[in-house]
């Protein structure tokens, strides 16, 4: 028995144009000494739309508790959550009833009961299907998130789901001049996916997940709580550090199964940014052609944290590339990679 991707389901909340978002908010959030530099970061981000449930141009939240944020996160993210999942199990053709297990990822928010007990209530998921929340991994989560679906699946012969949902709007933060905030202000968005793993059938097949972490630097990136919201935490070192580690990684992971990387026919990296795509790009030798599903992803989604690399996933599939490396990188510093089989 093996475990298969049989379905994707994505959902969005409404969008806005980077170019209206700085100018109808950000250009007079940032104080004027920074405004410029700001201004340059926002236009060089790669991201031409973003979505989110707390648009800036109609809500600033930058000074709510982050009780307030919390109380929202619920009520935002249950109906995209839905959305997904249920999305997922329509493209799979699977009944709510058969899933085994529904495994959610998330960063951006806590509630209690949590999602995954709202959404077994809501979609009609049998009393037995066990459960499991991930939290604070950030961007890689969805990769150990589809691991232990996959496992879960092999084991018990049942389907799996796997939701990843992630509000970043609800932590805009108050007006700052640490670059680090800022990049993070023109980067991030809202969006759920899910996906379901199956028991054989047609799909992809994960075929070996890998990860690395270099705690030495784990400063690099960080999401501490504060009172007011959530607060990232970016070094401009995390790309020297990518770039140092990536390609021994990928080679090391794709020896496992006897691949190489000219046998990989489409590459699934999370967007962080178009510093690390060029990084993961160039230390790879890749074509300039092969993460163009990660750009466009991008600039027409922003980064979403850990639904994107998913998201990046459902686009390439439509072209069905035979063996495929989803690849992801967040706190630790950690670097997470899956290889999937078209089936």
């Amino acid at each position: 028995m093996v475990a298969v991707v049989a379905g994707i389901g994505v959902a969005t909340p409404p969008g806005a144009t980077q170019a209206e978002l700085w100018a109808g908010f950000f250009a007079q959030h940032y104080p004027s000494p920074v405004r410029a530099l700001a201004q340059r970061i926002f236009t060089n981000a790669g991201v031409a739309t973003r979505h989110a449930v707390v648009n800036p141009l109609l809500e600033d939240v930058s000074t709510w508790s982050t009780g307030a944020r919390m109380r929202r996160y619920l009520v935002e993210a249950m109906p995209l959550a839905k959305s997904a999942v249920s999305a997922a199990l329509a493209d799979a053709r699977l009944d709510p009833a058969e899933v085994g297990l529904l495994a959610v990822c998330s960063c951006t928010g806590y509630a209690t009961p949590g999602l995954d007990i709202l959404l077994a209530r809501d979609l009609g998921l049998a009393a037995d299907c066990r459960r499991l929340f991930v939290g604070h991994m950030g961007c890689y989560a969805a990769l150990p998130g589809l691991a232990h679906a996959a496992d879960f699946v092999t084991v018990h012969g049942r389907p799996a789901v796997l939701l990843c949902a992630e509000l970043p709007s609800l932590h805009l933060q108050p007006p700052t001049a640490e670059t680090g905030q800022i990049v993070a202000h023109a980067l991030f968005s809202d969006a759920a996916a899910a996906v379901v793993v199956a028991p054989d059938g047609s799909g992809y097949e994960l075929v070996q997940v890998g990860s690395l972490t270099d705690p030495t630097t784990a400063d690099h990136m960080t999401w501490d709580m504060t009172d007011l919201g959530f607060r990232m935490g970016l070094s401009p070192r995390v790309p020297d550090v990518l770039a140092a580690r990536v390609a021994g990684f990928v080679d090391g992971l794709l020896a496992q199964v006897g691949w190489q990387r000219e046998q990989v026919d489409g590459w699934a990296v999370h967007p962080g940014g178009p510093q690390i795509l060029n990084v993961v790009e160039r230390e790879l030798q890749l074509a300039e052609t092969a993460l163009a599903g990660s750009r466009q992803v991008l600039a027409e989604h922003g980064n979403c944290s850990s639904p994107t690399v998913l998201l990046v996933l459902d686009r390439l599939r439509r072209y069905r590339p035979p063996r495929v490396v989803m690849m992801a990188f967040g706190p630790g510093l950690t670097l997470y990679a899956a290889l999937l089989a078209a089936r």
